[in-house]
């Protein structure tokens, strides 16, 4: 097992992004509450601590504390933000409430370019997000760094162990952020690089390969990135015992199950295809409500799945596992919730809602990896870009994209719209510049004139956002002419439309899907 810099989350909004920068830097991480236990952290075989930040005060009467066995274990430690109030705290020092908060960019003034600091600028932008600071270091420290609020913005101890900074190198928004991480793993913690997508493709379909044995696993292959890479790996681990099942809804965008079968075809994976979209439509049939609609796709999804399932373990006899796409965002929410009683967490598509009974073990190659080592682990596998670089698509597909009653027509009239957007889109080289783009079919009719004639026909809206990781969206600024173009086609080419609007709200307050 691989060494680990063990990330410990102390509820900071920024945690998840320690651990994607530190991987980025080719080292193996993993996040863990603070409140884990020696044991659970010891089996990750830790190499070094980061401490992240944290809403809470020091001296709040349950504030989080840095456990023991970190202080016992003889590893370099980084404290961030509340990570290094808790360590000086803990140590001895002193932390207080500041006459000012500082929140946003501060100027940082390196006093000595050491340690994290080594080979960096002497004064350079740092992002903050505090409102205690430092007053007195623990005996055995020395301050580093500080800022126009901060005496001590950046702290050590004398022997090289302990450091702490009041900033967020993790953000995009400190300057110098990765050095700093990679100085510490480098130069502090003498770590050897041991996170690349080439070995670990290697790894898992070696895992895969011993797992799975001479049985056969089953997989629900939307053409999405998660599921085309699980798809991947258990295609090289298992070959022919591996059995990808796709469901048309009949609510996909238009030729997408011929796309996804010509994919995989030419990838060497033939695809078990189940056509239900005429149950889709009857479960549908009058429902506006959009929760409904998710809530009835998601439950005919399961169940069409099931039984194509038990269809194949009846033929075979030795489907014994069932594959997931489950990232490790799903993962770390699910350890959220089980550690906080009552917590409201969502539940994720890959995981909820399946049989409780269901007779096939859960595997699931992804649950250690964020959503852009994945689409690495894809390239690596040679995927090709037209998966990779595929725009999000909800789960419930168009259904949740046609504002009131779902109906073929409306599907038909919607997949056209759509498909001329995202052709033009990728024509005139904007595909890859935003995070998502789609059509909305409104729930209304509008006048126009045709020729010299009156119509009376539908509203669509274009949606496209550009965004970091979805949490968070600004409507794209697609240029004028571009919008002209489509919206000329669309009208011409697209019998029942004679309107089309822009959607330029961004999130919040808006969500990026209208439904």
């Amino acid at each position: 097992m691989r060494k680990t810099v063990v990330v410990l989350d102390f509820g900071s909004q920024y945690t998840q992004l320690i651990l994607r920068r530190v991987r980025e830097l080719g080292f193996y991480s993993e996040l863990v509450p603070y409140d884990a236990t020696e044991q659970e952290v010891t089996k990750l075989q830790p190499a070094a601590f980061i401490l992240s930040g944290g809403p809470a005060s020091v001296y709040d009467e349950n504030a989080p504390k840095i456990p023991d066995y970190v202080f016992k274990s003889g590893l370099p430690v980084l404290g961030i933000c509340y990570g290094l109030q808790a360590l000086v705290h803990q140590l001895g020092g002193r932390v207080e409430r500041s006459d000012r908060r500082e929140f946003g960019p501060a100027k940082l003034h390196v006093e000595k370019g050491i340690g994290v600091f080594e080979d960096l600028p002497a004064e350079f932008t740092v992002w903050m997000s505090h409102s205690d600071r430092v007053e007195e270091l623990p005996d055995g420290f020395e301050g580093i760094a500080r800022s126009e609020n901060s005496p001590y913005a950046a702290i050590r101890s004398l022997d090289g162990r302990y450091y702490g900074v009041q900033f967020h190198p993790e953000v995009i928004h400190t300057q110098y952020g990765k050095e700093i991480l990679r100085n510490f793993l480098k130069k502090v913690a003498h770590l050897e690089e041991n996170w690349s997508m080439s070995d670990l493709s290697e790894e898992l379909i070696r895992q895969l390969r011993e797992r799975i044995g001479g049985g056969r696993v089953i997989l629900a292959l939307s053409g999405g990135v998660d599921s085309s890479v699980v798809a991947m790996l258990l295609h090289r681990a298992v070959g022919n015992r591996f059995i990808p099942i796709f469901v048309n809804t009949g609510l996909l965008r238009k030729n997408e199950p011929e796309e996804v079968i010509r994919t995989f075809d030419g990838l060497g994976i033939k695809i078990h295809y189940v056509d239900a979209s005429e149950r889709f439509f009857k479960v549908l049939d009058g429902v506006e409500d959009p929760e409904e609609k998710r809530k009835r796709i998601g439950h005919t999804f399961i169940d069409v799945f099931y039984e194509e399932a038990m269809k194949l373990r009846e033929l075979y006899g030795d489907v014994k596992y069932l594959a997931q796409g489950t990232l490790y965002p799903d993962v770390i929410e699910s350890k959220v919730a089980e550690r906080k009683a009552g917590a409201k967490i969502k539940t994720h598509h890959n995981v909820g809602g399946l049989p409780e009974n269901l007779p096939f073990e859960i595997v699931e190659p992804l649950r250690y990896l964020f959503k852009d080592e994945v689409r690495a682990l894809g390239k690596v596998l040679g995927l090709p870009d037209s998966i990779l670089k595929r725009h999000p698509f909800p789960g419930p597909g168009l259904a949740v994209r046609i504002i009131g009653p779902v109906t073929r027509e409306a599907v038909v009239l919607l997949q056209e719209v759509d498909h001329i957007f995202i052709q033009e889109l990728k024509s005139w080289g904007l595909y890859d510049q935003v995070w998502q783009a789609f059509a909305v079919l409104l729930p209304i009719k509008t006048v126009g004139v045709m020729g010299d004639y009156r119509t009376y026909e539908n509203v669509v809206a274009l949606r496209a956002v550009t965004s970091e990781d979805g949490m968070t969206a600004d409507w794209a600024k697609l240029p004028h002419e571009f919008l002209n173009h489509v919206a000329k086609r669309i009208v011409n080419e697209v019998k029942g439309v004679n309107r089309v609007v822009y959607d330029i709200t961004s999130k919040p307050p808006a969500t990026i899907e209208w439904e």
